[in-house]
């Protein structure tokens, strides 16, 4: 798949070269059933990830058959204290950890993602074991993952790679199910509370989303994970460091729009150096981690 990925990214740069307005740093669409690059900027430059990390979580966690119905208490060394992020999740809480994967893939609950990895078989050594041995299965050689949340901005990886990553957790029915819930109710300390997908696009009117995640920290900005479909077309689509959750969503509405045309046969873009100069040099800090 990277081969093939590689060998169409050096075909477009013959291409007539089409500059797009794209707020995002980095950008990678890709069509799943070819591997056809329908879009691309930046996509072999690594940058801080954020919660998109939590996708690989998810899959070490899965992969290690952990029961999914075994109770998690979520503990004070499960607090972010990095970023100093909310949750909504109280420390002594007593959840499944199948509901903990639900907090930690739908609405990025960074203390659920942290209390999967304390928990993890063979404990925090061994799910970062697991992840490095994913990394490379994967073949994402310009990724590193130090920590199960994405709030460190250690945790770097590429647009390339992060499709390498979608693909390979679209192949998890359960990852599939909860990231593509709009939102669900979780019993917690007695009291029903409802939850929400990070991704507004997920639900939406036109939309037919396959597999999504969200992402945001100051170093990453809005970053994006979503397979859709798009005139009949199955595509996977990367954006990284968007200067603003608006932006982030206009990218993605522009993306969809371009590649469907008003034939409906995707269209192969290369968006110009200029341009994602541009881009990334608008980039600025941002305040809340998810």
């Amino acid at each position: 798949m990277l081969k093939k990925i590689i060998a169409v990214l050096l075909s477009s740069v013959t291409a007539a070269a089409l500059a797009v307005p794209l707020g995002s740093q980095s950008v990678l669409v890709v069509e799943d059933d070819t591997g056809k690059v329908l879009l691309e900027k930046n996509s072999t430059v690594q940058v801080p990830i954020a919660s998109l990390t939590k996708l690989m979580t998810a899959m070490v966690v899965l992969d290690s058959k952990a029961d999914l119905d075994a109770p998690i208490s979520i503990e004070k060394i499960d607090v972010d204290t990095l970023k100093h992020s909310t949750s909504r999740v109280p420390v002594g809480a007593e959840l499944s950890r199948r509901d903990v994967l639900q907090l930690a893939l739908m609405s990025s609950d960074n203390r659920a993602a942290a209390s999967l990895a304390r928990t993890f078989p063979g404990g925090p050594e061994a799910f970062k074991a697991a992840v490095n041995a994913k990394i490379r299965a994967l073949g994402m050689h310009q990724t590193v993952i130090e920590e199960p949340t994405g709030l460190s901005p250690n945790n770097r990886s590429t647009a390339t790679d992060l499709v390498r990553m979608a693909s390979a957790a679209s192949a998890y029915p359960e990852i599939r199910r909860i990231t593509t819930d709009t939102k669900d109710v979780i019993k917690i300390k007695g009291r029903e509370v409802e939850y929400h997908n990070t991704n507004r696009l997920v639900g939406a009117k036109g939309w037919d989303v396959g597999l999504s995640k969200t992402g945001y920290t100051e170093e990453a900005g809005r970053c994006l994970i979503m397979r859709f479909k798009s005139a009949g077309k199955n595509a996977t689509l990367v954006l990284l460091n968007a200067k603003a959750n608006s932006a982030r969503m206009m990218d993605a509405l522009n993306i969809r729009r371009f590649i469907a045309g008003p034939d409906g046969e995707p269209k192969v873009m290369k968006v110009s150096a200029k341009t994602s100069r541009k881009a990334a040099k608008s980039s600025k800090h941002r305040r809340r981690a998810a």
